[in-house]
């Protein structure tokens, strides 16, 4: 999942500064833009920890230009960070579905086209469907 970061450029006496518009709380900092954007992955990373551990949902990202478009990121640097998010969501359980042949051929061909598995294809799928609802 991709998470647009806002950083605050640094300077010789402060720190880049990192916000996570998405995920309230969730900040970090670097001594450069290069160390900022680190930083981010980790930040992100153990927020999206803290909210499996209370049992919540991961928020979905919003659009970049959302978050371009607040007054309070005025003069921000913007990037996005991809964090694996899958490892928050639980653990991985066994289903038996039914789809029609011909659909299912679709799935596995377009999977394959892509370089995923049927599953990580259909997890995406929804996870795509349950973000936009």
């Amino acid at each position: 999942m991709k998470f647009p970061i806002a950083i605050e450029p640094g300077d010789e006496r402060s720190a880049w500064g990192v916000v996570v518009p998405d995920l309230p709380g969730c900040f970090s900092a670097g001594d450069s833009a290069e160390d900022a954007f680190a930083n981010a992955v980790q930040a992100i990373e153990a927020h999206l920890e803290a909210l499996a551990e209370d049992g919540q949902d991961i928020p979905a990202p919003k659009p970049l230009a959302h978050w371009q478009a607040h007054p309070e990121f005025a003069g921000w640097i913007w990037g996005l960070v991809d964090v694996d998010t899958s490892r928050f969501e639980g653990k991985a359980e066994k289903i038996n579905i039914t789809l029609p042949a011909r659909l299912l051929a679709r799935v596995d061909a377009y999977a394959r086209a892509h370089g995923e598995t049927r599953s990580g294809f259909l997890a995406r799928a929804a996870r795509q469907a349950l973000a936009g609802s």
